[in-house]
Order: C-alpha cells, then sequence, then structure tokens
C-alpha cells in the first residue's frame, strides 16, 4: 500500500469550514487534502440563511459552489472518504487512513467534523427536525415569524432559549415535556411576556410533509402549533480528535486557543465541533482563520533554522 506525498495540511470535514479553511491555505500556495464523508451537520436544512451575498441558498448548492472555485487551486485536493485513524501524535508527523485504506502524510490537521445532533425519543420529531424543528433562530426565524412557535425545553435552558425566541414571535409557549423545573421567578418572567408554560408530556408530532400541524400529549388534547425550537444533546461527529488526546470541554466541545489549535499540538479544529454558535457564517469565518494561522505557522517553523 502507497503512502502518498506529504501534505502541509490535511482537513478532515469538507463541509463550510474545511472549504473555507482549504481557500484560505490553497491561496497560500499549501498543499492540501480534504477528506469528507459527504455528512454535513445542516443535510436536512432545506435553505440556509444570514450568510451575506447567498441568503436563501440551499445548503447543499453553497458547497458544491465552494468544491467548484477550490478547483482551480492546483494544490488542494478534495477527496470523498471517512477517515478511520490518524496514527501519530507528534507535530509535523501525521498519518491519516480512510475507510477504504489509503493513507495521507501531514504535517497539520484540521478537524472541520461537526457534531451529531441526538433527537428524542417523539414520533415524528426527526422527520420535522431541521424543517419546521430548528435550533437557530438567526438563521431561520424571520422565515417563522408570523408561525405559532413553541420551544422544547426545560429548566434555565429552556428558560432562556424562550427569552431569545420571543424576539421572533408573536405566539410562544415553552413546552417543558413533563414537570418543569423553572424557577417560580422564570415562569413570572415569561408569562408577563405573554410566554405560557405548558408541563404535559409529549406523545408524538403531528406533521404533513414534515409541516408541524399539532403537538399530542399523552393526557390532555393537542396544541395547535407550526413551528418548534429546541437545543438537542450532541455528541461529536468524529471520535478522532479524543482518541488523539484533543480535550473537550464541559459541554462536549473541542477546546481550542486563539489560535484554533487543541490541546494537540499541531492539531486544529474549525467549525460546529467546537461551539453552539451553528451558523454557516462562523464556520466560514473559524476555516478562514484557521487556515491563515496553520500557514503562518509553517511560516515560523520554516524560517525556525
Amino acid at each position: 500500500m502507497k503512502i502518498n506525498d506529504l501534505y502541509d495540511v490535511i482537513i478532515i470535514g469538507g463541509s463550510y469550514a474545511g472549504l473555507s479553511a482549504a481557500l484560505a491555505l490553497g491561496r497560500s500556495l499549501r498543499k492540501v487534502l480534504v477528506i469528507d464523508s459527504n455528512n454535513p451537520c445542516n443535510k436536512n436544512t432545506p435553505l440556509a440563511h444570514n450568510f451575506i451575498t447567498d441568503d436563501g441558498i440551499s445548503p447543499h448548492e453553497l458547497r458544491e459552489k465552494s468544491r467548484m472555485q477550490l478547483e482551480k487551486y492546483k494544490t488542494v485536493t478534495l477527496l470523498d472518504g471517512l477517515v478511520i485513524e490518524v496514527i501519530g501524535s507528534n507535530e509535523n508527523n501525521f498519518e491519516v487512513i480512510t475507510e477504504n485504506k489509503q493513507r495521507f502524510n501531514a504535517k497539520k490537521l484540521l478537524f472541520a467534523t461537526g457534531i451529531t445532533d441526538i433527537n428524542p425519543n417523539i414520533e415524528g420529531f426527526s422527520e420535522c427536525w431541521a424543517k419546521t424543528i430548528l435550533h437557530c433562530p438567526y438563521c431561520h426565524g424571520y422565515e417563522i415569524k408570523e408561525a405559532i412557535t413553541g420551544i422544547l425545553g426545560n429548566g434555565d435552558m429552556g428558560f432562556e432559549l424562550a427569552k431569545t425566541i420571543s424576539q421572533w414571535a408573536k405566539s410562544l409557549t415553552l413546552y417543558t415535556n413533563g414537570i418543569s423545573t423553572l424557577s417560580p421567578e422564570e415562569v413570572l418572567k415569561l408569562n408577563n411576556h405573554n410566554i405560557k408554560v405548558v408541563e404535559n408530556e409529549i406523545d408524538f408530532i403531528e406533521h404533513e410533509n414534515c409541516q408541524i400541524k399539532n403537538l399530542h400529549f399523552k393526557d390532555t388534547p393537542p396544541d395547535e402549533i407550526e413551528a418548534l425550537y429546541v437545543q438537542l444533546p450532541f455528541m461529536q461527529q468524529c471520535e478522532i480528535p479524543e482518541k488523539l488526546g484533543c480535550e473537550l470541554n464541559e459541554k462536549g466541545f473541542i477546546i481550542r486557543d486563539k489560535f484554533m489549535e487543541t490541546t494537540v499540538k499541531g492539531i486544529y479544529a474549525a467549525g460546529d465541533c467546537l461551539s453552539l454558535f451553528r451558523s454557516i457564517a462562523n464556520a466560514v469565518a473559524q476555516g478562514n482563520k484557521a487556515g491563515a494561522i496553520i500557514n503562518k505557522c509553517l511560516i515560523e517553523e520554516e524560517f525556525a533554522y
């Protein structure tokens, strides 16, 4: 099995953060390999918003447009594949192995692998996720500002999400899906802003072509609803950074410093694997920053001798 030539950088994950980093590095004349398993976090989202020049474009179209623009940079290679192992945790000496047993070497690694949302066990939820069940008002709130809107959440997180979504919704209810753990003060504040708190346990979500129609409860009549916001638990889509020693914070995101470097020297991260702030604009900005910083780091190493 032939081991390919040494790359300056291998980027694992070819969505917006990864492609943005590849653009910065390609324009810096760096030899870059982007390996993408074609499983972006927003794969179920019909349209992407709040991204200047491309507001309202489909995420798939935006990715394909980005990949096409990268083709003119001859030092950048795009490869469809799944990375299953990385050997070596020493700077400037990483070997990347794909599911198809391809092997590549790189001086630096950038993980732009995103996260996987964990859907609750509620019938109808998965079908509506990323369509009328949403996570980000900045991405989708304007389009559903007139909708009968709900929040699925409890405790402090549910309270904070309800406060935030109130800017985008005229009719808003917080569904705790069981006994509320909000404080009396939090409930009072929500009620004072015409936000109801409903503690009934959800049985299933009625929808038509992924458009929510009603929330059905186990013991009470259903509520009509047209949109639902939720912050889901998640897991890192790729376990390799943690196996290499990259530390995660208490929320489960990869820890990185202001230079986008993880706790392992020579390994960087960008995009949704780092933060709750999940937007295309943020991922692109992080990828651009990571690419420029990695290039600068390589320059400094070249001038160390």
